[in-house]
């Protein structure tokens, strides 16, 4: 038997947006947060990406991009990117100033904390995780 790896496999990830701008508004106002931009190593003028603070050697925490590429829409898949919190509360309430929307307001997941489901400007729904 293969003992199991207890550390987080997710190293990246990326959020499909039809306007790059826009959603760099409502991320970097809901999370308190700096995209920047991160060049394409192919020169491919289709794809546009911003990118989340962080890098590839961190362990346990997931860095990722807002991407823009012609051909793939926002907000047509069904995997969800939980963001981390102190109190899921505080983003939730800055969602709808951004251009956002709540979906469901915080709620208990019992021993493993609080959630709260939002959606971007883009339509995709995004998840804020906090203990408190």
């Amino acid at each position: 038997m293969v003992a199991m790896k207890v550390e987080n496999p997710v190293v990246w990830f990326e959020i499909y947006v039809d306007d790059l701008q826009r959603a760099k508004v409502f991320y970097e106002t809901v999370f308190h947060t700096e995209l920047t931009e991160l060049v394409n190593p192919a020169d491919d003028s289709a794809i546009k990406m911003l990118s989340f603070p962080g890098n590839m050697e961190t362990k346990g925490r997931a860095s990722g991009a807002l991407v823009k590429m012609e051909g793939v829409q926002a907000g047509r898949n069904s995997t969800i990117v939980y963001f981390s919190s102190h109190d899921c509360r505080v983003e939730e309430d800055r969602v709808a100033g951004a251009g956002g929307k709540v979906v469901r307001s915080k709620i208990s997941i019992g021993e493993y904390g609080f959630i709260s489901l939002v959606a971007d400007t883009e339509g995709n729904m995004i998840g804020i995780h906090s203990m408190d």
